[in-house]
């Protein structure tokens, strides 16, 4: 019988910050809450690539970071692959990675080699299987003349393939992708995304994205989920966005409106 349970599922979500504020007083601390997303509630099926849009500050690294585990939510169910993702469970962390831009994972003074192999170690990977992964790794994303060079070494489209074969070594089931393509040229761009789309195809990973550049959500994502201010705006086809937003057939100008009428 075929699994049909979501491998994203979020009810309610919300994650507030107690942040303190300065006074007037030397001995005295205020402190406000900060909402950074708040009921948020959506669910993406196996195998499924999604794009997760909102301007800066919409609650988009947040809501991710509770997905993948790193923060626990204040109110609300989350809930990946089956397991509640703050509990960082082996059993769940073996099956997921986060790619944060250029926020990376990557040993900067040690060659790429040798970060890949502490992940072998980290994941408990055997030999023969890290190295079936890697040499696909190696050959989709032209690793071979990087592999032993320092990580601080290498040009900001060098770094980012090496951080992306990092992150599939142990070939995740979920995949959270934060501006994968920040900061690269259109040509690398093009290159990261073909890959993106050839892991979802091969694997069928559920992926998760978020990127500024709409040729990533365009080339990649049926599905668009926008949110604002930590609220969910809108979830669904690119066409039922374009259509319910603008009468110009672009993405973009989609999103423009959208974040316009709710006051951006």
């Amino acid at each position: 019988m075929l699994n049909t349970l979501p491998a994203i599922h979020a009810h309610n979500l919300g994650k507030r910050y107690r942040m303190a504020e300065q006074t007037d007083r030397w001995f005295r601390r205020t402190t406000r809450i900060v909402v950074a997303v708040e009921g948020l509630s959506f669910a993406i099926a196996q195998g499924e690539m999604v794009g997760f849009l909102g301007p800066n500050g919409a609650g988009k690294s947040t809501t991710l970071k509770m997905l993948s585990g790193l923060l626990h939510p204040s109110t609300g169910e989350v809930r990946v692959l089956g397991h509640q993702p703050w509990r960082r469970e082996r059993a769940l962390l073996q099956q997921i990675a986060f790619v944060m831009g250029q926020r990376g994972q990557l040993w900067w003074d040690l060659p790429a080699i040798d970060s890949f192999e502490l992940n072998r170690v980290i994941y408990r990977l055997s030999v023969q299987t890290y190295r079936h992964t890697l040499d696909e790794l190696i050959e989709l994303l032209e690793l071979e003349p990087l592999l032993r060079k320092p990580v601080r070494t290498l040009s900001l489209g060098e770094r980012m393939k090496c951080e992306l074969a990092a992150a599939l070594l142990h070939r995740p089931r979920v995949l959270f992708l934060d501006e994968p393509t920040l900061g690269l040229d259109v040509t690398m761009q093009r290159r990261i995304r073909a890959f993106i789309a050839d892991y979802n195809r091969h694997y069928g990973a559920t992926i998760l994205l978020t990127s500024h550049y709409m040729a990533d959500i365009e080339a990649l994502c049926r599905r668009i989920i926008v949110i604002h201010r930590g609220h969910l705006l809108f979830d669904g086809s690119q066409e039922a966005l374009i259509a319910r937003f603008t009468p110009e057939h672009s993405m973009e100008e989609a999103l423009i409106s959208i974040f316009t009428q709710n006051n951006v």
